[in-house]
């Protein structure tokens, strides 16, 4: 239940987004409770399901912040000088009106929490829970680079901006840094801006020279080639009455902003909305507007309204927005290629020409992969993928003298990430194979260079999986002994969670978690921890789970590429 404080608060917002030209159709903003803050709730049936309509003027974007009348003029200069970004533009900006005392965004970001469950806000003994994963060492680096931003930069400009208000309510100090980073990674939108609210003096001479011509009219019934829903027309160029506009690109300007309102809609992995851009108000009668679309089933009163933040795992979900998702269907596993094992050997240099023309030196395996391998945890909704797998590699060998694997429609790992591992753990012999295969595809082509496909199709004639396969193992493995070193076994986090009961939480603003509900199991007395070292455990346990599932895979695969020759 809310308290007075917090019912004070959310009358003040609501007053203030009425005034800024708001409306709240089919929703209403309330209280959900300490993890989640405010959310976003049903209120009465709208027929045409538009149930939030916020004007683009309230966006608070990279160009808000060079407009403003106080701010602007030094922020322009800063920006045209190179000195900020973008993204370092809004945190600077949320960061000085936090300490305004007479911000006009004051409404909007009292509302908003004042601490976060990501780990850059976790205590010593919390971070901890991390040790072992991949988080763990991106937030200690994350931390030291955003302190030293922080002194280095951002804090003198603070100070030189609030002096140009002359009425702050105190210094700034890196937890106001850190706040402000923490909302826009957590709350801030990719908002695909209409080109001609962007820019609209061009847009206004452009329309008077097409009024000059009645060739044009028809081409104009679509404004900026958008249909009204911005953010569902697909990237490529549009066909308005059988003629080609300007592509998307050009007629769509793609900013990060904080949108207050939208902004306060929670998580949920079946979403009860989406949010869309009217350029022209076709759909809500306001042009340049956001709003929030009811995605179609019945909403019961006061039922909670949730959007999709994306397919994320919770490593991202907890890295970005402060919250996991126990059993997360898209969770995923990030695995490094082994760098440094190119540095060992003679021949690195011809190694890494290869892998120029590769993928990233990373791969992310998503837990869906799992439904198709050797021993599926799941069922497939991917109908027809490994036909797709099959077609996509039945000219796989070169010559056609190395045989294709049994196991090949049961492979979870994708071909450009075996691809890159077989270039990595390529022996000096085989490399000397693959350049000769190539060498040869080009003399015989007249000097075409060969497709990426031909090269994958060379490295597997010269290498085969085994080698693939093996140093996949090996990561796997290394990847599970960390893991188990930094935090213990996946069962000892199972008993953990089953015997938590939380302490008191801080006041976050994150996306639909779910509430742990099992039953101790009387052997052992509960135990009390905070929510950030629930959402750690939560993660570290996933974490376990998938290395261990797909250390399984590789080292079935890997047997029976060994017994096939591959």
């Amino acid at each position: 239940m809310a308290s007075s404080q917090e019912d004070g608060k959310l009358e003040r917002f609501l007053q203030w987004l009425q005034v800024n030209g708001v409306e709240l159709r089919g929703c209403k903003i309330k209280y959900s409770d300490s993890d989640k803050g405010f959310g976003i709730f049903a209120a009465n049936d709208v027929s045409d399901g538009v149930l939030l309509v916020v004007p683009l003027d309230l966006a608070i974007t990279p160009m808000r912040v060079l407009q403003d009348p106080l701010f602007g003029p030094e922020c322009r200069a800063m920006f045209e000088e190179g000195d900020v970004d973008d993204r370092f533009l809004m945190v600077l900006y949320l960061t000085v009106e936090r300490l305004r005392k007479n911000s006009s965004w004051k409404p909007y970001l009292d509302m908003l929490p004042t601490t976060f469950g990501n780990p850059l806000w976790f205590t010593d003994d919390e971070l901890l829970e991390l040790k072992g994963t991949t988080l763990y060492r991106a937030t200690e680096l994350q931390k030291k680079s955003l302190r030293s931003l922080y002194d280095d930069k951002l804090k003198a400009l603070v100070d030189k901006l609030l002096t140009l208000d002359g009425d702050s309510e105190r210094d700034v100090c890196f937890e106001d840094f850190l706040w402000a980073n923490s909302v826009f990674w957590a709350r801030a939108l990719n908002i695909p801006l209409p080109y001609s609210y962007v820019f609209p003096q061009v847009e206004e001479k452009k329309n008077c020279s097409a009024s000059n011509d009645k060739s044009s009219d028809d081409s104009t019934n679509t404004v900026n080639g958008m249909d009204g829903k911005g953010c569902q027309v697909d990237g490529f160029d549009i066909q308005v009455n059988g003629v080609t506009s300007v592509s998307k690109q050009k007629d769509t300007v793609w900013v990060e902003g904080l949108v207050p309102g939208i902004d306060f809609c929670n998580h949920g992995l079946k979403p009860a909305a989406t949010w869309e851009v009217d350029g022209t108000g076709s759909i809500t009668r306001v042009p340049f507007t956001m709003y929030l679309l009811s995605a179609g089933q019945p909403l019961e009163t006061d039922e909670e309204i949730s959007i999709s933040y994306g397919n994320k795992g919770n490593e991202e979900l907890l890295h970005l927005y402060g919250f996991v998702l126990d059993g997360n269907p898209d969770d995923y596993l990030m695995v490094h290629y082994p760098v440094q094992a190119l540095q060992s050997v003679s021949f690195s240099d011809s190694k890494a020409q290869l892998l120029e023309a590769q993928a990233e030196m990373r791969c992310l395996l998503p837990r869906s992969l799992l439904d198709h391998g050797f021993f599926p945890v799941g069922i497939s909704t991917n109908e027809g993928s490994d036909k797709d797998q099959l077609n996509h590699v039945c000219s796989y060998s070169w010559s056609g003298q190395r045989k294709m694997p049994s196991y090949l429609n049961k492979l979870v790992f994708p071909e450009s990430f075996l691809t890159t591992l077989r270039t990595v753990a390529m022996k000096e012999d085989e490399l000397f194979q693959v350049s000769s295969l190539l060498e040869e595809l080009v003399t015989s082509g007249g000097g075409r260079q060969p497709s990426d496909s031909e090269v994958r199709a060379a490295i597997w004639e010269a290498c085969g999986d085994s080698g693939a396969l093996q140093m996949l193992v090996d990561l796997l493995t290394m990847r599970m002994v960390d893991l188990h070193d930094g935090s213990g076994t996946e069962d000892s986090d199972t008993n953990l969670l089953k015997n938590a009961r939380f302490t008191e939480s801080p006041n976050l603003h994150t996306g639909n978690e779910n509430d742990l509900s099992e039953e101790i199991n009387g052997l052992q007395p509960p135990q009390s921890m905070s929510r950030n070292k629930w959402s750690s455990i939560v993660y570290r346990r996933g974490q376990k789970q998938l290395t261990r599932l797909f250390l399984n895979e590789a080292e079935h695969a890997l047997q029976l590429a060994l017994d096939e020759g591959n």
